[in-house]
């Protein structure tokens, strides 16, 4: 059976390869983001077997159930979703770290995540079946300086994918997130130039990592934050 797939922040780097992976897999894709015209550049050519889902509020409940009520009524059932929605602040102490900081980090790296989970959920439980993917990264498991409150918000999207992984077993739900450590992207490149990309994660890696964990040989695997460091 064909899986329907969401992936929110499709248009980002892993969410874009993330979407490419699933469809070569002949899944059906409905590719969310908040902006219409970075999803329709980076999917140009789609089918009738997917969904560009743009504009869509990931922090708006109202929003996000909205989308999860038409993709049922479009394809029947949502069997996976992953969640790529992330951003990084830091550099800061937490005393010099602005307030506005600490909650756009939680809003976009948690609450998008939150969100999506909590809408997806009760049709996944209906049909008894479901995979839930999340994206929290190595900083979460430590915090350093000028990191508290990405590490913080990415700690708590790993104690949530824990949560969701002990409420949903019983239904055949697993949840599980993985844990990047430096993604090999542009915008990485640029921003640290001097760095060794050799040694960094590339987004189609972290593809096939969420590629598993969305596939029947992952159907025992739940709750677990699986590394996935690339040589760095």
């Amino acid at each position: 059976m064909e899986q329907v797939v969401i992936v929110t922040g499709a248009s980002g780097n892993l969410g874009a390869a993330c979407a490419r992976a699933f469809q070569q897999r002949a899944a059906k894709t409905v590719l969310v983001d908040r902006s219409s015209d970075r999803l329709a550049k980076a999917f140009p050519d789609l089918g009738k077997d997917h969904l560009l889902a743009g504009g869509i509020d990931l922090t708006s409940a109202e929003a996000t159930d909205r989308l999860v009520t038409d993709v049922v009524n479009r394809f029947g059932r949502i069997d996976v979703l992953v969640n790529t929605v992330g951003a990084w602040r830091g550099g800061k102490s937490v005393h010099d770290a602005s307030l506005e900081d600490w909650d756009f980090l939680f809003e976009t790296n948690l609450r998008t995540t939150l969100v999506a989970c909590r809408a997806v959920a009760p049709r996944m439980i209906e049909q008894r079946l479901g995979r839930i993917i999340n994206v929290a990264s190595r900083d979460a498991l430590k915090g350093s300086t000028g990191y508290a409150a990405y590490s913080a918000s990415k700690s708590a999207v790993i104690r949530l994918t824990e949560s969701l992984a002990d409420e949903l077993k019983k239904f055949d739900i697993t949840a599980n997130c993985i844990l990047p450590s430096t993604i090999d992207t542009p915008q990485n490149r640029a921003a640290i130039p001097k760095a060794d990309f050799s040694k960094w994660v590339e987004p189609a890696a972290l593809a096939d990592v969420i590629l598993f964990l969305a596939s029947d040989a992952a159907r025992a695997v739940t709750g677990a934050a699986l590394p996935v460091y690339g040589r760095a």
